[in-house]
């Protein structure tokens, strides 16, 4: 039954976050533990404080919303060839120098909330627009927490899966909640150093490497991973060989790696873009440490781009950008050639969708 999209409130309660001896209350969503007096917001800008609670602001706001392939989230092992509605807000809780969305993560205005939908009727949209899934991306989901956790529950009754692009820099509490609700998540880990971490995106590793541990081992979320690789940041072999390394070890060879290009953007105007070869030679690290399906991103490769058997090395999924061509993958799952199971969630076809982004106005 189609529900009339009720306005969004001005500020909606949220559930993490305590008093402190001196007055103050302590946001406890992620690891920056905003200490907010009254009318002060977070870093994040859209959780403050409000009398004596912590408030969202964004909760049925958004920034725009899009129709989208499902690789460009990027996830090649998740429904592939679908088309995913994809909406952000506006704020986050890192500060990274090279943020390519940084019109909508940095913005401090609520005026880019321009659009609105509460969450039955966001599920109802994506359910007309024959999405399979909803994607919480452009700024971090975990930052509107509340709003992304209910969205996707509205998702879940009508059989609309969610989908959660993150850098996972979040509590354990929240941690939990959040992901319970997520069917698949690409996860940025932006470098593999804590002076990286420290100094262009103004966060900690280890709290990354936790989130990561913590979707990989403790739930049922299809998991994926993407590097924007910076010249002379984090595109060194040394820490790529230990990126790797570690991803195989702690989260398994299974959990696809995405390594994208860099370009001039927000405060890193001055570094040149990511050259092609960076990308294929750390794809050929991660190939060689074990993991079993690595990725190059936002260059023309469709070699890096495509689905191989780890089995049998032969092509199971052919992608040119986000164009699929050919499909390898049996109904059952498997390679066509040798019949190994592949990781991931595929149905018998793939989806028609191709490289379209068609930006929409949600229903009336």
């Amino acid at each position: 039954m189609k529900t009339n999209n009720q306005l969004p409130p001005a500020a909606h309660p949220t559930l993490y976050w305590h008093t402190l001896a001196d007055g103050r209350l302590q946001c406890d969503v992620c690891p920056r533990e905003c200490k907010l007096h009254e009318g002060q917001r977070g870093l994040c800008y859209v959780r403050g404080r409000e009398g004596d609670e912590v408030v969202l602001y964004s909760y049925g706001r958004s920034s725009g919303f899009c129709v989208d392939p499902i690789e460009k989230k990027p996830l090649n092992h998740f429904l592939p060839g679908s088309s995913v509605l994809s909406f952000g807000t506006a704020g986050c809780n890192l500060a990274c120098k090279f943020c390519q969305n940084w019109d909508m993560s940095k913005s401090r205005e609520m005026d880019t909330l321009a659009d609105s939908a509460m969450p039955v009727k966001l599920a109802e949209t994506a359910l007309e627009l024959g999405c399979r899934s909803v994607a919480f991306t452009y700024n971090d989901p975990v930052i509107f927490l509340e709003y992304a956790v209910d969205v996707a529950k509205a998702c879940r009754e009508l059989g609309v899966k969610a989908v959660a692009v993150s850098a996972g820099y979040i509590q354990d509490a929240p941690r939990r909640e959040f992901f319970q609700y997520m069917d698949a998540a690409n996860i940025d880990l932006k470098g593999f150093t804590d002076a990286f971490y420290r100094k262009i995106c103004g966060g900690e590793l280890q709290n990354i490497l936790e989130t990561l541990r913590y979707v990989a081992r403790e739930t049922d979320v299809w998991l994926e991973l993407t590097t924007l690789l910076i010249p002379g940041e984090n595109d060194s072999d040394e820490e790529l060989d230990a990126m790797s390394r570690w991803v195989v070890s702690e989260l398994g060879p299974d959990v696809p790696m995405h390594f994208t290009a860099f370009h001039p953007d927000w405060k890193m105007r001055d570094t040149p873009a990511t050259p092609p070869e960076t990308l294929t030679r750390a794809r050929q690290i991660a190939l060689t440490n074990g993991i079993h399906f690595a990725y190059t991103g936002n260059v023309h490769d469709p070699a890096g781009g495509s689905t191989f058997c780890p089995n049998c090395h032969e092509v199971v999924i052919e992608r040119d950008w986000y164009q699929l061509g050919f499909w390898g993958i049996t109904s059952k799952g498997r390679c066509h050639v040798c019949n190994f199971t592949l990781p991931g969630v595929f149905e018998a076809e793939p989806g028609h969708w191709g490289p379209r982004r068609v930006p929409v106005k949600l229903l009336e």
